[in-house]
Parts: structure tokens; C-alpha cells; sequence
């Protein structure tokens, strides 16, 4: 392991220590049980219904980025990388999964790692521009003071949404810059620099495909129910917690702030940080703390088992199926 890795491990496991310290002090642990044996399970199913709806439409989103590289891509194709990637990063750091997406399934996505990289960057834009409408949106409807409460002004949030809206919109803008890179990359190492360019220049191309105005559109509004179905995980936990979590509305400003938190250096799969902020925010609208922290950690373990479940076994069930050919292969 490079020393840099090592430190930004460390810096998170120490991040991740601090905030779940910042948690503990603040609880009553036997309040904390109690509230989780009350949560109401049909709720709780609802949510998980919800959660499951959401990787569906992020399956189709990812199948619909892929599709002009390769037509005949099935949604049965795109659902098991797709998975296996937000298991390996659930559980690994420095985003493991999302290198095993972009190079591990090559030939079962019918592309190359230089169009997945492109789709990738274009998911990690569309879901950071979800997530800052839903904040704007959950303040404004909260009457919250933007400042005070998400540490920026109003201007800035625009001002980074209106950018993401010009990179999806407009990547020709950013041509010049992938030349720049491709002409360095070959100076130092022309082998190797010829094969990342020509990558490059296909994500670059995929980038400008996906921003003509009906792909793009059909992104957002695949990304606009992706984070609706994410948002009705939040709320119905807050449901089930009820009567002791009196404004379950309230769920619609912890999804941003939670998903916001991750941008935080942590441990995989954010132990600490999101809770944290979840909790805080939950607690702006009236939650007492303990209560937040268990609705904290219910929305947790919603979001973070069932993709690591259901990647698990689709990596076990691919690692068995390589075996299986690769004895008939030796036979």
C-alpha cells in the first residue's frame, strides 16, 4: 500500500471514529433500543420496496449511458457489475468498485473501460446535481437559512449546480483540456500514453453523445426518480419510527445532507459521517438526538446491505461460474 493511500485510510478511520464519539456522548442507549424494537416493519418493507425500485432505475439509467457503445446490451448484463460495484465499495476503500466497473466487466458489457469511466463520471454528476436540488428544495420548503445551515451561501449551490449543468450539457467545452492530457500522457510514456488517449477520446466522444438534449434528458429524469425512490426510503423510515419521531417530513432534508457527508473522508461505506449529519439534520427539524440516531442507523443499514447482499452473491455466483469453465476448460 502507497504511503498516501495509508493516510487517507487513516484520515478516515480517524474521521469516522470522531463522529461516531460525537454520537455516543450525545445518546441515551437504553432510549436508543427501545426506539429500534417500537420501529413498525411494514414500514420498513416499504422502505426496502422503495430502496429496490431505485437500483432498478439506476441499472436503466447505467444500460441507457452504455447503450450507444454497444445496442444489444441487456439490463440482466448491466444489473450484476452495477451491484458488485457498490458492494466492493461498501466494504473497501479508495472506491474499489467503482474500478471494478470500469475494467473488470468489459466483455460482459460489450464496451471498453474508456466509455464505462465516461458514464461513470456522467452518473457521479447527475446524482451530485440531484442531491443539490433536493437540498435547495428541503431548505427552502423548511424555511432553513442556507448559510447557517449547510455552511454555504445560496449562491454557491447554484453556482456548482449551474456547472454541472454546463459539463453534461456542454463537454466540447473541456476537448481542449483531454488534448492537453493525451499530448502529456504520450510525452512521458508514448506506449502506454497512445492507449490511454485513445481511451480518453472515447469517453470523450460518449460524453458529447449522452449531452445531446433527448439522452439527457432521459438521464435526468431516470436520476430525478433514482433519488425520489431514495427520498421515499428516508421518509418511510421516518414513518416507521412514529409517534416517537413527530415530523417524518423531515427524512427529505437528511437525504442530502446524509449523502452530502460522504463526500467526507471515512471508512467504507461512510460509518460515521453520514450518520452524523443525518442525525443533525433530523434533529434541526425537532428529532430528539436519540431518536435521530436511530433513524440514522435504520436508513444505514437499508442503503448499505441489500446492494452489498445482492453484489455479494452475484461476485460469489461469477467466481464460481470461472472456476466451473476454466476446470471444463483443463479437462
Amino acid at each position: 500500500m502507497k504511503i498516501t493511500q495509508l493516510i487517507r485510510l487513516s484520515l478516515g478511520f480517524c474521521c469516522a471514529i470522531f463522529f461516531i464519539w460525537l454520537i455516543a456522548r450525545q445518546i441515551d442507549f437504553s432510549e436508543l433500543v427501545g426506539a429500534l424494537r417500537n420501529t413498525n416493519p411494514i414500514w420498513i418493507f416499504t422502505a426496502l420496496v422503495a430502496f429496490c425500485c431505485g437500483y432498478l432505475c439506476r441499472i436503466a439509467r447505467w444500460r441507457k449511458m452504455l447503450l450507444q457503445d454497444n445496442p444489444l446490451l441487456s439490463f440482466k448484463n448491466c444489473a450484476g457489475p452495477l451491484l458488485a460495484s457498490f458492494a466492493i465499495n461498501n466494504v473497501l476503500p479508495f472506491r474499489s468498485g467503482d474500478v471494478m466497473r470500469a475494467f473488470a466487466f468489459n466483455r460482459q458489457l460489450g464496451t471498453s473501460s474508456g466509455i464505462v469511466l465516461a458514464s461513470l463520471f456522467v452518473e457521479r454528476l447527475l446524482d451530485l446535481l440531484m442531491v443539490l436540488i433536493m437540498l435547495g428544495s428541503a431548505l427552502v420548503l423548511f424555511r432553513l437559512d442556507f448559510e447557517h445551515f449547510a455552511g454555504v451561501g445560496s449562491v454557491v449551490l447554484i453556482a456548482i449546480s449551474l456547472l454541472i449543468v454546463l459539463v453534461l450539457l456542454f463537454p466540447r467545452l473541456f476537448s481542449p483540456l483531454a488534448l492537453i492530457l493525451n499530448r502529456i500522457l504520450i510525452k512521458l510514456s508514448p506506449e502506454f500514453g497512445n492507449k490511454v488517449a485513445k481511451e480518453i477520446n472515447k469517453a470523450m466522444k460518449s460524453l458529447i453523445h449522452l449531452s445531446k438534449k433527448g439522452t439527457m434528458l432521459i438521464l435526468v429524469l431516470w436520476s430525478a426518480i433514482v433519488w425520489l425512490a431514495e427520498g421515499t426510503v428516508f421518509w418511510c423510515v421516518a414513518m416507521a419510527l412514529q409517534p416517537a419521531l413527530e415530523a417524518p417530513a423531515a427524512g427529505w432534508l437528511a437525504l442530502p445532507v446524509g449523502t452530502l457527508a460522504t463526500l467526507i473522508p471515512s471508512t467504507p461505506g461512510y460509518i460515521g459521517t453520514f450518520d452524523y449529519f443525518t442525525i443533525k439534520a433530523m434533529t434541526a427539524l425537532g428529532t430528539p438526538t436519540t431518536i435521530a440516531t436511530a433513524y440514522a442507523l435504520l436508513v444505514h443499514v437499508l442503503l448499505w446491505l441489500p446492494p452489498t447482499l445482492t453484489g455479494g452473491l452475484y461476485l460469489f455466483a461469477l467466481n464460481i461460474q470461472k472456476s466451473r469453465s476454466k476446470n471444463l476448460y483443463d479437462q
